[in-house]
């Protein structure tokens, strides 16, 4: 506070610095600096003051903010300044238009006589009751699984009909079709107005969403709005809007504000863009950056079938280079002697074979010949039986009058018996009797010869 000197000069008027400007006349006024300092010394007796209005200036300077705060009703205006070390503690998004709450403390420069407030809080109205109320919302929405990245939708690769949902004739329309247009020229929109701020904001975009999720051709919904203050976005935060976007077949992208807006529809949209831009590259793929794509996999592939068939080629010369393939027909020649070799051999072993059975043959077929009955009949013998096929062994067998059939070398006759007669040894009888055994050609049993 500057100190004023009194008079020094008796007799003299008192310099119009030691004058209080309560004690100041015309014959001894004050002087400019007494007045500002003590109307200084008055307003920093007052305490600080919250006041509600509408931002109507904000001028930026060097980190400081010189504004003015208009009265909700009346043209009544106050100028207030925010400086730097206070500024960052506000809200970023402050801005003309806006309806505030400050809290403001009575200041006067002294140099320039200048009144105003200076701020050392500002926010928006309701904005905390707002915040604690989305902020729940968004608690709630995410135990329910509305943010749960499993359940959101993935984008197709190239749409062939985008759903577009913003302001009619708005800049976040014309950034979205333009960018789109410049990454994919044959891209097609189909476009649904809808107020993106105030009271029609959630029931007008909520009739826009349906629509589109209803129509057949759409692959994809954009919901697009540039930026604005936490105000004018509420609408994008609405549980109804929000809900109906969750239940949407249709994958939705969220294009809402700039870069620090995030409205509630970021987390339950199939996908969240920056901004209008940001979705229609999002959304559409580079056609330069896929034909750059292709001819990379198309060098790539040619580059590996270069090399494959290099390699194959490599190998067959390998195999020609080969004796057996340079000439086949040596392994059919060296197998053709072994199988010769092998067929020789085998026909030795069988014409052996056929020799040695052919002699066992013969031997045994002379063997059965001699001790063959019919041997015996054709070197003269007889064989003696009765009617019912019994061999006469005995003479007492045949007593006279009884029928004998005789057997001989060839056929059989039949003859009686007169019974037995007495034996006589004549010369050249042999007076061993052979009994000789073979088996009956009519069937009747055994038949013996008797020398």
């Amino acid at each position: 506070m500057t100190t004023f000197q009194p008079a020094t000069v008796p007799g003299e008027p008192p310099p119009p610095d030691s004058v209080p400007p309560r004690d100041s006349s015309s014959q001894a006024p004050t002087s400019v600096a007494r007045l500002n300092d003590t109307i200084r010394g008055f307003v920093q007796t007052w305490g600080s003051v919250w006041v509600e209005g509408e931002i109507t200036g904000w001028n930026q300077r060097g980190g400081n903010v010189f504004g003015r705060l208009k009265d909700l009703v009346t043209d009544a205006t106050i100028s207030f300044r925010i400086w730097s070390s206070t500024r960052d503690r506000l809200p970023g998004d402050l801005k003309v238009g806006d309806h505030v709450i400050a809290c403001v403390k009575a200041d006067y420069f002294v140099k320039n006589g200048d009144f105003g407030f200076g701020v050392s809080a500002m926010r928006h109205v309701g904005l905390g009751d707002q915040l604690e109320r989305l902020e729940r919302l968004r608690v709630q929405l995410r135990s329910e699984g509305l943010f749960d990245p499993a359940r959101k939708k993935t984008l197709p690769f190239l749409p062939h009909l985008i759903g577009l949902i913003t302001g009619e004739n708005s800049d976040a329309e014309k950034d979205v079709h333009r960018n789109a247009e410049l990454r994919w020229p044959q891209v097609r929109f189909q476009t649904k107005y809808a107020a993106v701020q105030g009271d029609r904001c959630v029931p007008e975009t909520i009739a826009a969403l349906k629509a589109l999720d209803a129509a057949p051709d759409v692959d994809v919904i954009v919901i697009a709005r540039g930026g604005g203050d936490p105000q004018t976005l509420l609408g994008f935060s609405d549980e109804r809007l929000l809900r109906a976007v969750a239940a949407a077949s249709t994958p939705v992208v969220s294009a809402i504000g700039h870069e620090n807006d995030h409205p509630l529809l970021d987390d339950v949209a199939d996908l969240r863009a920056s901004t209008p831009t940001d979705a229609a590259k999002r959304i559409v793929p580079d056609v330069a950056e896929q034909r750059a794509i292709v001819g990379q996999l198309r060098s790539r592939m040619n580059m590996r079938l270069t090399q494959r068939i290099s390699h194959d080629i490599a190998q067959l010369e390998q195999l020609r280079s080969r004796p057996v393939l340079r000439a086949p027909e040596t392994l059919l020649t060296t197998r053709a002697h072994e199988v010769e070799v092998l067929a020789s051999r085998g026909r030795d072993r069988v014409d052996r074979s056929l020799q040695l059975h052919e002699r066992r043959t013969a031997e045994l077929r002379a063997t059965l010949r001699a001790l063959s009955p019919a041997s015996t009949l054709a070197r003269g013998y007889a064989i003696a039986h009765l009617t019912d096929g019994v061999i006469v062994r005995d003479a007492a067998q045949a007593p006279a009058s009884t029928a004998v059939v005789v057997t001989v070398g060839r056929g059989s006759f039949a003859a009686h018996s007169d019974g037995e007669i007495a034996e006589q040894l004549s010369a050249g009888t042999d007076p061993a009797a052979e009994d000789v055994t073979e088996p009956d050609p009519a069937g009747h049993g055994a038949r013996s010869a008797a020398n």
